[in-house]
């Protein structure tokens, strides 16, 4: 809201949520306005009867409300902007607090690709089932422990690939406590780095009272569960079940300060008159507060826990499966198809470009256990046009370029694609040579039938293009262009040789600390969380790995733009290790010189 003020007053802005009256108040003395002008008096009341309104409208992706009979009998229906679509007028909130059934279904796409990897190994006679996994797996454990996880669900992050190598997992329940400790709620209430210190045996393990360490032993006297922080208002300030499901519901409501002051106000009260001690109580209460930033139920981690142990068993026990799965559900998670690829190829995955002769749809594994890029990765060709393809082939093999336009019926925007890609490569010699034939009817047109009607193309006529032969950069950009990921050298590989005394993500596990270097590569993420004070976090992925750079405060608002938007950086900094992990903090960066490639999209500031 803004209110543009009085005459000689200055304009007074109020964003967001609407301030309390003493807040209020003084926004108005600072524009010029006495609290007890009448009108200011109008504006206050005003504002009061604002506070808590909905501040838009929103439609839940997933949510359901259940009831007997006719809906519109139970509550006001309107229609949704989506045809076919009706949404309830009542907020959410209220109406679970009138007893109306309300269910959230969330989908996914990590169960997606376990289904998939399942079907997959089925197919190949390596059959496996989630029910029957071993429960401790040394390998599975130690791809986690060397943050090898990449496609892993919920610990492929940089902040959980930083915690990982500290965080040791060994067990499932230590995976549990890996889910859950890197949250706002965890980080923004100081209790991550107290739990890892202690486990690492850095700092001894206390609790604020003696009656905590039953509920907070498992967490080495720190908590981090919501159905913990329920025990501890038991326990300490003689909760009652109803009052400790107000505190849960208070918990969840994390937009709501009023209901969070509320419930924080009657905790502390409780415990003043159990006769806790003052500086337990503020600890206490400040721990509540932070777990209003979305802080996990423990049943929650445990199973997001199970989804993330399956995932990276299958990464170790099923690799090209695995693999193929992802490639097959995206987009999902942290990393583009292009990063997956390269992973693929890092964990002994050959990767196969598409083929209009073998590719089928989705991604596949072949007898050799390679993987074969699939005809839905290809920007430009329809679902219904590759579908013509595939029965077309399937009916007869095709013999010839000119054979297979002439029976699947593709476009000109569907066959460019495919030859700049070399997926026409089977019936030419390279990729020019198939773009030069795959356009020949056109230019025949063109020309008034200039050009000689020739039959076949094959491996044999590709000498008629007078096209050269793409270059690496060609082929890359070309890549990149119509399916947004190579199965060629990484675009760091082909400027490797221009860049002097920079290191590759490889070489930096020879790096010492402190020492100031240089690297570059892609980036690939971009993260800028509200815990982090405005640090920005860069992932710069070079032909050998990847590469975590820390950018302070300062330096992002002097370079926001470059690092917002330029695909490749080089970056100058101190190399930072710490318990097993490598940072380089930049102490200055700027555009890589002389790359013109294109890239895929990075995951920016989500």
């Amino acid at each position: 809201m803004c209110w543009t003020g009085f005459q000689a007053c200055k304009p007074v802005a109020i964003s967001g949520d609407f301030p309390h009256t003493l807040e209020l108040e003084e926004q108005l003395r600072q524009a010029g306005l006495p609290a007890e002008h009448p009108r200011a008096t109008a504006f206050a009341r005003l504002c009061r009867r604002m506070r808590r309104l909905p501040r838009h409208l929103g439609q839940h992706s997933g949510g359901m409300i259940l009831c007997q009979g006719e809906l519109t009998g139970i509550v006001p229906l309107e229609n949704a902007s989506m045809a076919g679509r009706v949404v309830a007028q009542w907020d959410k909130d209220d109406c679970e607090g009138l007893g109306i059934i309300k269910v959230d279904i969330l989908g996914l796409g990590m169960m997606a690709v376990l289904q998939d990897t399942i079907t997959l190994s089925g197919q190949r006679g390596r059959p496996v089932d989630l029910a029957e996994l071993p429960k401790d797996d040394p390998d599975t454990y130690a791809l986690m422990q060397r943050a090898d996880t990449i496609g892993v669900f919920q610990i492929e992050s940089r902040a959980q690939m930083a915690t990982l190598p500290r965080m040791k997992p060994a067990c499932f329940y230590d995976l549990v406590i890996e889910v859950a400790i890197i949250r706002p709620g965890p980080i923004q209430g100081d209790l991550a780095h107290p739990y890892l210190r202690r486990r690492s045996g850095l700092e001894s393990v206390t609790y604020l009272d003696p009656r905590l360490e039953p509920i907070l032993q498992r967490t080495l006297g720190v908590p981090l569960f919501q159905e913990q922080m329920l025990e501890i208002a038991m326990v300490m300030a003689d909760f009652s079940g109803d009052e400790a499901e107000n505190l849960r519901k208070a918990l969840s409501f994390h937009r709501s300060d009023e209901k969070m002051a509320l419930a924080t106000a009657k905790l502390r009260e409780s415990m003043a008159r159990k006769g806790v001690a003052p500086n337990v109580i503020d600890s206490i209460a400040k721990t509540v507060g932070s777990f209003a930033l979305y802080g996990f139920p423990e049943s929650h981690a445990i199973s997001f826990a199970l989804l993330a142990y399956a995932s990276a068993y299958l990464k170790v026990h099923r690799t090209p499966e695995f693999f193929a799965a992802l490639l097959n559900n995206q987009p999902m998670g942290f990393y583009a198809p292009a990063t997956v690829v390269r992973d693929a190829k890092n964990h002994g995955v050959a990767v196969r470009p598409v083929c209009a002769a073998r590719s089928d749809w989705e991604t596949r594994v072949e007898s050799d256990g390679s993987l074969r890029l699939g005809l839905g990765l290809v920007q430009g060709l329809t679902a219904s046009q590759a579908a013509r393809l595939l029965k077309e082939r399937v009916r007869k093999a095709f013999n010839s370029l000119d054979d297979l336009k002439s029976r699947s019926s593709l476009g000109p925007e569907a066959l460019r694609a495919l030859a700049s890609i070399g997926a026409l490569n089977a019936w030419a010699t390279d990729r020019r040579s198939a773009l030069w034939h795959a356009e020949r009817p056109l230019r025949q047109e063109d020309l008034g039938g200039g050009l000689p009607d020739g039959g076949v193309v094959n491996q044999s006529e590709g000498s008629a293009s007078p096209l050269a032969p793409m270059s690496p950069e060609d082929r890359l950009a070309a890549d990149y262009a119509a399916l947004r990921l190579t199965t060629g050298p990484h675009p760091m590989a082909l400027r490797r040789t221009t860049l002097k005394n920079v290191w590759q993500s490889v070489q930096l596990r020879e790096a010492p600390d402190g020492a100031r270097i240089r690297v570059a590569g892609q980036v690939i993420c971009r993260q800028r969380p509200g815990t982090a004070k405005g640090v920005c976090f860069l992932s710069l992925e070079d032909e050998t790995g990847i590469t975590n750079a820390i950018v302070s405060p300062e330096l992002f608002e002097a370079e926001r733009l470059r690092i917002s938007t330029e695909p490749f950086l080089l970056v100058e900094g101190i190399v930072q290790r710490r318990h097993g992990t490598i940072h380089v903090r930049v102490l200055h960066l700027e555009r890589l010189p002389d790359h013109h490639l294109q890239t895929s999209a990075s995951h920016d500031f989500a």
